[in-house]
């Protein structure tokens, strides 16, 4: 067993073009304030990273490291969730996905593509620099629009569908893997890694690479009504990376989980800060700990009702109220007799 490290937060959500929100210090002091231990740095941010210099760069990685830590804070991942997202786009997606791509690559499908997976390497390249052993991305998605298979998907489509995922991310896993980091995939919805299903079926397009792994956010799994805690039991081996993301499912007799085409606060399935949800975190943080999986609680913060500031204040004690410290004695050991190989053919009757 192992115990969580915590809490951390993901700064994504929370940056503004308003102090302390709006810089890598006071976002630090901020964070710091709260009780976090950690941050999750989104990489398109260039105020809190400059990933060409950090790629680049020993010097610049050692300084950011350690402004940071000045703080009392570790990076826990850096983030290519955007960049991610542009390695595999379907066409029907192209116009409202070139929003994450520079302007010079707007309208130009094949070198946004090209850009996103040299990008997604140099994350790669940044987090060995900074002594990160796991990055945080999306998978990109070929094939969602075919989720619901009307019209009928043509036989072998998702298969190729897969192909084509893997051939794009195989550069970047090798590369990962020269660098000695593991690539965790976000499973969610607008992804090809959407459930368990798809993460096996692109692990099995990748050749089982080692370097395939999940962040694990049991927000998108009650959205799709998917059994979140089982889910643990399958994959924890694969799990090596956590956003503690809260969310509720109340279906009505107008909507589900198609969601009505409604905003957030409309729909039958919402996020929520967290404790304001569904989700069972005790027994969440129960199976990751006895599990032993070494991961950083990193607080995601989304939410139609409650404001950010209250969620981020509140969502560091839920975290360290929810981390469970491992054991490394059994509780009845006070009970316990030492034993040779005598003793126990004795208690056998050999």
């Amino acid at each position: 067993m192992k115990t969580i490290k915590g809490p951390a937060v993901f700064l994504a959500q929370f940056v503004d073009s308003k102090a302390p929100f709006n810089s890598l210090e006071g976002m630090c002091q901020w964070a710091s304030d709260l009780g976090y231990k950690g941050i999750q740095i989104p990489t398109w941010e260039s105020f809190l990273i400059d990933l060409d210099k950090a790629a680049d760069s020993q010097t610049y990685c050692d300084e950011l490291k350690g402004k940071i830590n000045s703080y009392g804070l570790e990076i826990t991942e850096l983030s290519t969730h955007l960049q991610g997202q542009l390695v595999a786009v379907n066409p029907a997606y192209d116009t409202m996905f070139d929003a994450f791509a520079p302007d010079k690559l707007k309208g130009n499908p094949k070198q946004r593509t090209k850009w996103a997976i040299e990008t997604v390497k140099k994350a790669g390249t940044a987090s060995r620099r900074l002594g990160i052993s796991t990055h945080a991305t999306f998978s990109g998605a070929l094939l969602w629009h075919t989720w619901h298979p009307w019209p009928q998907r043509p036989k072998g489509l998702v298969e190729m569908g897969f192909e084509e995922l893997a051939k794009r991310w195989l550069p970047i896993l090798d590369h990962y893997d020269n660098e000695g980091v593991d690539v965790c995939y976000e499973i969610h919805p607008g992804e090809d890694l959407h459930d368990g299903d798809t993460f096996e079926r692109f692990l099995e397009a990748t050749r089982n690479h080692k370097r395939v792994n999940i962040l694990y956010d049991p927000s998108h799994f009650v959205l799709q009504q998917l059994d979140y805690l089982t889910y643990i039991d399958h994959y924890h081996e694969f799990i090596k990376s956590f956003h503690v993301k809260d969310s509720e499912f109340n279906p009505t007799g107008k909507k589900g989980a198609f969601g009505g085409y409604n905003d957030w606060g409309d729909r039958a399935g919402r996020y929520r800060s967290l404790g304001d949800g569904q989700i069972d975190f005790k027994s969440i943080f129960s199976k990751l700990t006895q599990y032993g999986c070494d991961v950083w609680a990193v607080m995601e913060w989304e939410c139609c009702i409650k404001s950010p500031e209250q969620g981020a204040r509140e969502g560091a004690k839920f975290i360290k109220d929810h981390i469970i410290e491992a054991t490394e004695k059994t509780f009845d050991d006070f009970a316990g007799s030492s034993a040779d190989e005598n003793f126990l053919k004795g208690i056998l009757g050999l």
